[in-house]
């Protein structure tokens, strides 16, 4: 990940929103001006495409854009880099903090969950998925792996773990946050979340006649007992 420290040493505004920015709006060095391609409207070669791997360095110079683009728009929580047009095993989430996934590698998955995402690239469109709640990562700029989970935490690194004792909300955003890496590495290797579309069948519950068996199991007609 980018610390404020890493960025604003470097001349680039850290996406804080700290009042008296001195690098706002002028902090990207090249002025390359960058947006995120809307793929309903334009076309990008790049959506379906594996990306190249970068250096550690390309790569972080590459996510402090990425950082400025979402911290700006404000309406997403992770993006890719072939999402603005660049060709680059690069991309970046914040969810709970700020993650830079330089070549990054799934190398292990477990328990299958139903999510419903969106992707910036398709405004307003919105598909029931199937992810994974607990997946282990490897990226280019740390020897580590690093470990995303909806009920476990990692505990002192490598496969050792720990229950989370935290609250329910605190376990929904891990859940959020291992789904969105998920998502922006399936766009590296050219891989979009319609890609991943299931399909849901509702199954409406049987409607009780009123002179039925009322369900609590009382012997009494529904009529005269829990639907009065």
């Amino acid at each position: 990940m980018l610390s404020k420290e890493f960025l604003t040493e470097r001349g680039y505004c850290c996406g804080h929103g700290c009042l008296m920015c001195p690098y706002e709006p002028k902090h990207i060095k090249d002025n390359t001006i960058l947006k995120v391609i809307n793929c309903f409207k334009e076309d990008n070669p790049l959506i379906q495409k594996t990306l190249r791997g970068v250096t550690v360095e390309e790569g972080e110079t590459i996510a402090t854009k990425l950082f400025q683009i979402l911290n700006k728009r404000g309406d997403g929580i992770g993006l890719a880099a072939n999402q603005v047009g660049i060709d680059a095993q690069v991309a970046v989430v914040n969810v709970r903090e700020p993650l830079v996934l330089i070549n990054p590698k799934i190398i292990s998955k477990e328990v299958e969950i139903p999510f419903h995402e969106g992707c910036l690239s398709y405004p307003g469109k919105g598909v029931n998925t199937k992810r994974y709640r607990d997946v282990i990562i490897s990226t280019e700029q740390s020897e580590s792996d690093w470990y995303f989970s909806g009920a476990q935490v990692p505990k002192d690194g490598k496969g050792s773990w720990e229950k989370e004792q935290s609250n329910n909300e605190n376990a929904q955003l891990r859940v959020l946050e291992s789904v969105c890496v998920q998502h922006e590495i399936d766009h590296l290797n050219g891989v979009v979340c319609m890609d991943r579309k299931v399909n849901t069948t509702i199954v409406k519950d049987k409607k009780i006649g009123r002179n039925e068996p009322c369900p609590c199991g009382s012997g009494k007609k529904y009529k005269k007992c829990c639907n009065k």
